[in-house]
């Protein structure tokens, strides 16, 4: 376990298991590509070797800027960076060796990738800072998990399509929509904080009513999306059993109860995230063109 601590440590640091959010939106994205495009092993792995460094990155610089509100905040102040156990020396580099890590991957892709990875970390960068000037804050995480499923695509095509746009708009409005919901148990201490979100602006009520919008809005672009892609019943089962999740998601939560914040955030929308992927991958592949060669040589 000595061996595994630091390792654990920075796990914890950045949420690791959180990666279940955004990493299975970018395998379905990478699957929608191959489907037509064909792929080869490396590039899958030097996809997910990018997944997980943008995120690592981002998680890290996001603690870095927030150190000082989340050791005022009770629920973060026992964080490793306001509780001691990480110094900010030792996260800045894990943030700057994350960053190289996704440059290095995505050079390992082609060369769009490795254009964009710089705007791919200004925008998760950004995140961090929006909350002290803007209630939009939320928008621009979806923005940032919307990023995944969209490089993925370019992965593997090298090029722009409709399918990615669509699939990162649901995933923008499906993450701005579940982060409203986390924002939620902090209204309070935002508000004396001076921090800018929608719970703060329109209240507990107005910020559950928004999250609905957008949620229902990811299941619609879900939906366009099965359409533009000719995906068949599979596919659509799962975005039924989606928004069923979504919709158990809010009856959890409620303005007179947050109780059950964490259950709606956490195992819901990993329960989404998978879902999605599983669903969307047996359709390309049960009901898809069996004539398609998914692994190139």
């Amino acid at each position: 376990m000595s061996m595994l601590s630091p390792v654990l440590l920075y796990g914890r640091m950045i949420k690791f298991s959180h990666s279940i959010f955004a990493l299975p939106f970018a395998l379905s994205g990478a699957a929608l590509a191959t489907a037509t495009h064909g792929i080869q092993p490396m590039r899958l792995l030097w996809i997910v070797v990018a997944m997980v460094a943008a995120r690592s990155a981002a998680m890290g610089f996001n603690r870095l800027v927030d150190r000082k509100i989340d050791a005022d905040n009770p629920r973060t102040a026992q964080r490793e960076l306001p509780s001691g156990a990480m110094s900010v020396p030792a996260v800045a580099l894990f943030v700057l060796l994350s960053s190289l890590l996704l440059v290095l991957a995505a050079w390992q892709i082609n060369a769009l990738c490795l254009a964009l990875s710089p705007v791919a970390l200004l925008v998760v960068f950004a995140y961090s800072f929006t909350k002290r000037f803007t209630w939009a804050s939320h928008l621009v995480l979806g923005l940032g998990l919307a990023l995944a499923p969209l490089g993925a695509w370019i992965a593997v095509t090298g090029s722009f399509d409709l399918t990615p746009v669509l699939l990162g708009l649901a995933v923008m409005t499906w993450a701005a929509g579940f982060d409203i919901l986390y924002a939620c148990q902090d209204c309070d201490f935002d508000q004396g904080a001076g921090l800018h979100s929608i719970p703060v602006r329109f209240g507990l009520a107005g910020a559950l009513l928004l999250a609905r919008v957008l949620h229902v809005l990811a299941v619609l672009l879900m939906i366009g999306l099965g359409i533009n892609a000719g995906l068949q019943v599979i596919y659509f089962v799962g975005v039924a059993a989606i928004a069923a999740l979504l919709a158990y998601e809010h009856y959890l939560v409620s303005p007179e109860d947050l109780r059950q914040v964490n259950t709606a955030f956490m195992t819901m929308n990993g329960l989404v995230s998978v879902a999605f992927f599983v669903f969307t991958l047996a359709d390309l592949l049960y009901l898809g063109d069996a004539t398609t060669d998914w692994i190139l040589p």
